[in-house]
Order: structure tokens, then C-alpha cells, then sequence
């Protein structure tokens, strides 16, 4: 049983949910992971329509996008922890499946995605979309396997209140001051990001919009965020942060993007000419506009009109 205290709110948690056959550990990070995935599994299929997605591609591929991006978050952890080797792939014994890394998930997603387009057929950029928003719903919710298992957490607060501690945050940082709940921060922000960006697909102008603006949001958030942390991944001895720089490019490419994309938009628009509509009813187009106008012509040299000056009739007897 393990002690936590969140803003001064004590929590006492066993990691453990429960045992099947009295062998098999379920863990409540395991639980919490998968309740986030089950959860931006449904949204999918819900909105699959209004996206232009069939909900049986979005299902099959949900199947397999699944493990790929589980073993992806994986390998992405492995590679870029010192302290782990390939031989440590599989041992998630006592841990409940930590050791994930959010963006091997999302590139091992991608890639998949990309694949399964080639399969189904479907339009690439709007699979994007939804998937973002899945990203933003199993990422709000599964942080929160991060607070039980008192990791994902940063430096101290130099407050007396405000932060998070525990005993196995306490073991570490061998002192009980609180420390920046990171995985809170980011949780909020993935829950605001969610449904920001569900009211803003419902005006989304080009499909890919929704991706983009998920890369924005994202990146710009966890370049601060992976700053703040203790457990953060580094570029070799560079002390570079690989969260932090990755998030920073994603950041700043999807802006980017997303500003050249809506100046094209607005180029659009500004292009758009006016069509003439007949007293029929009838569009103008460039053909018939031409046919109906070539044999106008106006001549003013000739008065087709007579008019009397005096204002009367020059017999009338007055």
C-alpha cells in the first residue's frame, strides 16, 4: 500500500487492483491505460460518420493499431533509456506495463495508419483527425496511471502545498518536499485540448486541420512540461531532452503549417468570383454569360427618342 498526497489530499493506494488465480497481477496503471484507450476507441466509432470514416475500418484498424503502438511506446522507452536494455522488452513483471513512451505510441500509430490506408482505402488525413482526438482522450485519462504509480513527476515546488509527494517520490528524492505533479498538468491540458478541438472538427475547413492543430497543442504543452521533469529522456550524454526537442519541432511545424494552410483558405475566398443568375433562375457560367451578352450593343448616336422642349404640342391653339 503506497501513500500519496496531492495537494495536501493523502491518497493510500496499492498499485495492485487485484489478482487472477492468485498469480496473475492486475494493475491499476494497466486498468486506468486501458479504460483511456476503450474510451477513444468509442468516441471513434461514434464519430466515424462525420469524419468520413467507416466505423468497420476504424474498428479493424483499431485491432491492430492497438499493439503496434503499445510495443512502439515501448521499444521508444528502451532506446532511449540508458538504464534498459532490448533484454528488458518484455519485463514489465512488478511494473503494471510502465515504461511507455506517448510519442512511440504516436509514431508506431502513424505508420500503421498509413499502412492500413493502403488496405482500406480510406482517406489518410481524415483518419489523422480522429486519431488526434483519440490520442487527446487516452492521454487525459491515462496519465492518471502516472499518479498511482508516483512517477512522471518533477522537480520541487518550494511550496508547502502545492505539488505532490509519496512514499516512493519521497525514496527517490530522498526528501518529502512536494514536487511538480507533471502528469496532472498534462492530463488538464489533454482534457482541454479534447474538447477544444471536438467543437473546432465540427468547422474544420480541410481534413488534416484537427491533426495539426492536435501537434500544436500537444508539442507546445510537453516542451514545458518535459522541462519540468526529472525522468525525462536524453539525447545520449548531450543533456538534451528527446521529449522536449521533439515536442518543440512538432510544435513549431504544425503552426507553421497550419498558418500557410489558412492563407490558402483565405486565398480562396478572396478568389471566389460573381456569378450572374438570369431571371430564369438559371447560374451564369462563363459559357452562357458570353452567349446571352455578344450581341448586345449600344449605339448613342442615334436619338430613338423624340422630345418636345416647349413642353406642348407646337399646333395646339392656345
Amino acid at each position: 500500500m503506497n501513500t500519496i498526497n496531492l495537494f495536501g489530499i493523502e491518497f493510500h493506494i496499492n498499485p495492485v487492483a487485484f489478482s487472477l488465480f492468485g498469480w496473475w497481477d492486475v494493475y491499476w496503471y494497466g486498468i486506468i491505460i486501458t479504460v483511456g484507450v476503450l474510451s477513444a476507441f468509442l468516441y471513434g466509432m461514434k464519430n466515424a460518420k462525420r469524419f468520413d470514416m467507416n466505423p468497420d475500418h476504424i474498428f479493424n484498424s483499431f485491432v491492430v493499431v492497438l499493439p503496434i503502438s503499445i510495443l512502439s511506446a515501448r521499444a521508444y522507452y528502451i532506446i532511449f533509456d540508458p538504464n534498459m536494455t532490448f533484454a528488458d522488452f518484455f519485463d514489465i513483471s512488478g511494473r503494471g506495463f510502465a515504461g511507455l513512451a506517448i510519442y512511440g505510441g504516436v509514431i508506431g500509430a502513424a505508420i500503421t495508419i498509413f499502412i492500413m490506408q493502403r488496405i482500406y482505402k480510406f482517406n489518410i488525413l481524415s483518419a489523422l483527425d480522429i486519431t488526434s482526438l483519440g490520442f487527446l482522450i487516452g492521454q487525459g485519462i491515462g496519465r492518471w496511471g502516472n499518479f498511482v504509480n508516483q512517477e512522471a513527476y518533477g522537480t520541487f515546488t518550494g511550496s508547502d502545498w502545492f505539488g505532490m509527494t509519496g512514499s516512493k517520490i519521497a525514496s527517490q528524492m530522498q526528501s518529502n518536499d512536494l514536487v511538480h505533479p507533471c502528469f496532472l498538468y498534462e492530463s488538464l491540458w489533454c482534457i482541454l485540448g479534447f474538447i477544444l478541438l471536438h467543437f473546432a472538427s465540427k468547422k474544420r475547413k480541410y481534413k488534416g486541420q484537427v491533426a495539426l492543430m492536435y501537434g500544436a497543442w500537444y508539442g507546445f504543452e510537453r516542451t514545458f512540461i518535459e522541462l519540468l521533469r526529472i525522468d525525462s529522456l536524453m539525447l545520449g550524454n548531450s543533456g538534451i531532452r528527446v521529449s522536449s526537442l521533439l515536442s518543440a519541432l512538432l510544435c513549431i511545424t504544425c503552426v507553421a503549417i497550419l498558418i500557410i494552410m489558412h492563407k490558402k483558405s483565405a486565398t480562396k475566398e478572396n478568389d471566389k468570383t460573381y456569378v450572374p443568375v438570369f431571371a430564369d433562375g438559371e447560374e451564369g457560367t462563363e459559357e452562357n454569360t458570353k452567349e446571352t451578352f455578344k450581341d448586345v450593343e449600344i449605339d448613342l448616336s442615334e436619338d430613338t427618342t423624340e422630345h418636345n422642349i416647349s413642353g406642348g404640342n407646337e399646333n395646339e391653339d392656345n
